[in-house]
């Protein structure tokens, strides 16, 4: 059956399949032959014999320069501690300590599947203790991250709430966008893609709050412009979370600071925001080396946006 025998509906869903985590197409330059890569679980793709001669090795339907296409990456909540694109910048560790992470994405047409060239991708998450700059002071006292200090006051009301936090926490649904408490920024940054739909960050490795498993929050937009003051006009296309497999996450709880925390932990199949659909939901392809996850790790993600459309995350 020719392209043209084939149902006009048949022939857009076939279009519409957009989003790899980045593996295929990013290199994890750094990393040994002795590293850990983290399974994306739930990569649903097009079987393709013509992506196994590409040496794609994933089944995937591959177009043009190799490029390959999946669904629409999932839409999920903003959450309450987001902060306007103000830092522009690819290093948003600011001296914060933790797992060194180099954060490499693509951002594509769902629809087309091109790259999408001059788009801002904001990115944002917790520190290794759970704690939100901007938020410090909420993110601790709101079921957030953070192991306290030691020296906290020991004459704390015995009657304190106890139990889980409402899903509206830190980074969670709900609950609506919140004004910062402090003027920090730290883990907060906003770059450019380049004309092949790239951008990578280099931060830390995020750490867990009560209520969430282990995520970092992005932002894509488009149609506006770079300024002094940050990035200006157009429109945000998609708003979403990217996730950490299971393994990658006991790994890391090995290891100072992050090893020190005495916060409950979610899991990823606990998630109140995780769809479940691996890559599709924001399932990021991580890679390490084995039994020194201290050295640093890579994750990788495609992004299948939509930028016509209008997603703040602020309606979910």
């Amino acid at each position: 059956m020719t392209e043209t025998q084939v149902p006009l509906e048949k022939r857009d869903m076939m279009r519409r399949r957009a989003v790899l985590a980045g593996g295929a197409a990013i290199a994890a330059t750094g990393i040994a032959a002795a590293a850990v890569t983290t399974a994306s679980a739930g990569e649903d793709t097009a079987a393709s014999s013509t992506g196994a001669k590409n040496g794609t090795g994933n089944g995937a339907t591959a177009t043009g320069a190799g490029e390959e296409c999946y669904r629409l990456t999932s839409q999920t909540t903003e959450g309450p501690y987001y902060i306007d694109a103000d830092k522009i910048r690819k290093d948003i560790t600011e001296g914060k300590e933790g797992i060194p992470m180099t954060l490499r994405l693509k951002a594509i047409d769902s629809d087309t599947c091109k790259p999408l060239r001059g788009a801002a991708v904001d990115i944002w998450h917790c520190d290794a203790l759970g704690l939100y700059s901007g938020y410090e002071s909420a993110s601790t006292g709101g079921g957030g991250g953070g192991t306290p200090p030691t020296d906290a006051p020991t004459d704390a009301p015995t009657d304190t709430p106890t139990g889980t936090p409402p899903t509206g926490g830190p980074g969670g649904g709900g609950g609506g966008h919140e004004e910062p408490t402090d003027d920090k920024r730290y883990l907060r940054g906003t770059w450019l893609t380049d004309k092949n739909g790239f951008v990578e960050f280099k931060t830390v490795f995020p750490g867990w709050y009560r209520g969430r498993a282990v995520h970092i929050h992005t932002k894509v937009h488009v149609g506006g412009r770079m300024t002094d003051a940050g990035y200006e006009g157009g429109h945000t296309c998609h708003t979403g979370q990217f996730f950490f497999e299971e393994a990658a996450v006991l790994d890391s709880a090995k290891i100072a600071p992050y090893s020190t925390s005495t916060t409950e932990r979610t899991t990823l199949t606990e998630d109140t925001i995780y769809d479940q659909s691996g890559v599709q939901g924001g399932l990021l392809k991580l890679s390490y080396r084995k039994n020194d996850m201290a050295r640093g790790v890579v994750g990788s993600l495609t992004m299948g946006v939509d930028p016509d459309e209008t997603h703040d995350g602020t309606d979910l």
